[in-house]
């Protein structure tokens, strides 16, 4: 980054050729978007801003559940057929198919809002002509979803709408009574519990917001600022690559809430330091995924799935919020360890790489960006719902934007952020209203009771085994779904099991959701590995198994809420029979087990470790980590649980590093560059 560059500068070319291989990397995943131009190009744009005006009218006056939801999907639906072509070879150009289907989007949404609040009443005894258009209407919906996301949650739906129709010839435990076509377009369709649900409430009524607030921060130069301001931080230190991209991320994930968005903002200008640094190829781009990805995980915004944890428990989102706080902060002191101890393994860059004065420049001249870090917290502290906070948070950031010439919203980039709010929502969304037939199928058959017998009876009952079955599940799903989908999906179907066993609704639904954001880091569909990867020319998937290096100690802490209880305190949560004090103490004990883990993975803390040394580190993180895990292990062997895991875990962390500061003296740089 070159001194003096300001959150408003332009793009370079080597930047713009970044930027095509990323997003054909990302439509190779998620379909290629047309790009229209003239009139035409225009006139969607138009709709575009009108979809997210209308969002934020809605979240300031209040629109009916009946109007609010059909609406939002008909937008979604009518862009994506116009904005995603049917098939690749068609890019660029809008066929007669399309604006066909894009009519019979009009129809099917029209045919609801012409009938108003009345139209739900008669869903247990569908007419002809709503079976009729409800089957149009989920072929529609289908389709749209395949042209946004792919294949596989098309797929999903379908097998799950088989399920509701035929899975009374199943064998127990999967049979039910079977329900006939008019029975289940009735509920997917013509009731508040399907397709117009949970989901598409919360995509209608909070994700759109989200990313309409997002893009505005992104416009307003809010994202280059958090950047510029994390290099100026951290240029004049050892290690200070590493230390920016950690912080940068930190800063820049909280408000963005997109893996993707986050790891391209920062690769492209963090990569050619961070090779200076001594990273090569598949470490930078790893260490850049995995800071990326905390943004899916990071307040105030998290990602999509984070608004359905709300809604689906019924808890506010502020709540949502503090559950996430603590994980998070214990989330990016995983990877700053493993980036300090590459310094230490590698040496690091001691060389500035702004100029002097830089940090007080960015800082008097953009300081109003941090608002955005704070700004939704705020508005819901002092008793703002989450929509109306977001809606203050995005007016507050569009006349902040205004206190320095270069980041004002002038018209064509405010109309550019709110374009980009709506068109920017179309995979999610979707993605919301095709999981609402998942949802739908479930709770009208009672799958997830089922399948949560299963996996408790595959599992012996054990909560440990439960808990590792269902990460698998939520993690294979992973494999072939984004986040918001995996969640969704797990959220119905495997929570319910953990439930069972005892473990709190929330952290059960967290515990899921950690594991589905495990999607971002897997392949095939490693969209943040694979984005670093083509910025730093990387291999993909050598580059995923480094991001998976710098993120794994954190991804053990869902089984510390589950499996420990105490560990809801990570959670911002009092354990039963305890006090604020023992939320120190749990965080203070997984912060050090994380560190040990992180000693163990890079082989090495004061030294570079031997064999023996490197098994301590790893024990040490297993006692402090998982202390009901060496409970469970130790009972059987010594007639009683060993009661003291915690202090154990101190005890070995510290022998661990005694034996290390005995062998001080000689070399701790070792020649080379970061690598796998």
């Amino acid at each position: 980054m070159a001194a003096g560059t300001n959150p408003a500068g332009d793009a370079t070319p080597a930047a713009d050729d970044t930027q095509r291989k990323i997003e054909e990397l990302i439509e190779a995943e998620e379909g290629a978007v047309n790009r229209i131009g003239g009139w035409l190009g225009a006139a969607i744009a138009a709709m575009a801003v009108g979809v997210s005006l209308f969002h934020l009218y809605a979240a300031y006056e209040i629109v009916p559940a009946y109007v609010m939801r059909p609406v939002h999907v008909f937008a979604v639906m009518f862009l994506a057929f116009l904005l995603y072509p049917m098939a690749r070879r068609y890019r660029d150009h809008i066929m007669w198919w399309d604006w066909l289907l894009a009519a019979g989007t009009v129809g099917v949404i029209g045919y609801i809002l012409w009938q108003g609040d009345t139209f739900g009443d008669r869903a247990v005894m569908a007419g002809r002509w709503d079976v009729i258009v409800g089957v149009v209407f989920i072929v529609l919906l289908l389709e749209a979803t395949r042209r946004t996301t792919g294949m596989i949650m098309p797929g999903v739906a379908i097998a799950f709408i088989l399920y509701a129709l035929l899975g009374h010839m199943l064998p127990a435990p999967w049979t039910h009574r079977g329900y006939a076509l008019e029975d289940l377009i009735g509920h997917l369709y013509m009731t508040l519990e399907g397709v117009f649900g949970t989901t598409v409430d919360v995509s209608s009524s909070l994700i759109i917001l989200f990313t309409i607030y997002g893009a505005v921060l992104m416009h307003s130069g809010a994202g280059k600022f958090f950047i510029d301001f994390s290099f100026a931080a951290m240029g004049g230190r050892r290690n200070s690559a590493g230390r920016a991209v950690v912080l940068s991320s930190f800063l820049m994930g909280g408000p963005s809430g997109s893996g993707v968005a986050t790891t391209v903002a920062i690769g492209t200008v963090a990569y050619p330091l961070l090779e200076k640094a001594g990273y090569d190829k598949n470490a930078a781009g790893g260490l850049l995924a995995a800071g990326g990805l905390g943004a899916i995980i990071s307040p105030p915004v998290l990602g999509a799935a984070a608004f359905l944890i709300a809604e689906f428990l019924k808890i506010s989102y502020f709540d949502v919020i503090m559950m996430a706080a603590i994980p998070t902060l214990l989330y990016y002191l995983a990877i700053l360890v493993m980036v300090e101890l590459d310094a230490a393994k590698y040496g690091g860059s001691d060389k500035r790489m702004v100029a002097e004065g830089e940090l007080w420049r960015l800082t008097k001249g953009y300081w109003f960006h941090f608002i955005s870090l704070i700004s939704i917290i705020v508005f819901m502290l002092i008793g703002y719902s989450p929509t109306l906070a977001v809606f203050w948070s995005t007016v507050l950031a569009f006349a902040t934007s205004f206190l320095s010439r270069e980041t004002a919203l002038t018209p064509s980039k405010l109309v550019a952020a709110l374009k980009e709010g709506t068109t920017g929502v179309l995979n999610v969304a979707t993605t919301c209203a095709a999981a609402g037939i998942i949802v739908g199928v479930v709770t009208l058959t009672g799958l997830a009771q089922r399948f949560a017998d299963i996996i408790i009876g595959y599992a012996g009952g054990s909560l440990l085994l439960t808990a590792l079955f269902s990460a698998a599940i939520v993690w294979i799903v992973g494999l072939a779904v984004p986040v918001t989908a995996s969640y969704i999906m797990c959220a119905v179907i495997a929570a319910p099991a953990l439930i069972k066993l005892g473990v709190p609704d929330y952290a059960a639904h967290m515990f899921i959701f950690y594991y589905a954001v495990l999607s971002e880091v897997s392949p095939p569909t490693a969209l943040s590995p694979f984005a670093a990867a083509a910025i730093t020319g990387g291999n993909p998937y050598v580059t995923t198994v480094q991001a998976w290096k710098y993120t794994m100690p954190a991804f053990l802490l869902p089984f510390v809420f589950v499996l420990d209880p105490d560990g809801i305190g990570l959670l911002m949560k009092i354990p039963k029979g305890g006090s604020w004090v023992d939320i120190v103490t749990i965080t203070l004990a997984t912060a050090a087990g994380i560190a040990a883990y992180g000693f163990a993975l890079q082989g090495r803390f004061l030294k570079k470790s031997t064999y023996i040394e490197t098994a301590i580190f790893a024990l040490a993180g297993t006692f402090l980590v998982f202390p009901s895990l060496i409970e469970v292990i130790t009972a059987p062997l010594m007639g009683h649980a060993w009661p003291y895991p915690e202090p154990t875990g101190i005890a070995v962390l510290l022998a661990g590093t005694a034996l290390q500061w005995m062998r001080r003296g000689g070399g701790n740089v070792e020649k080379g560059t970061v690598q796998a």
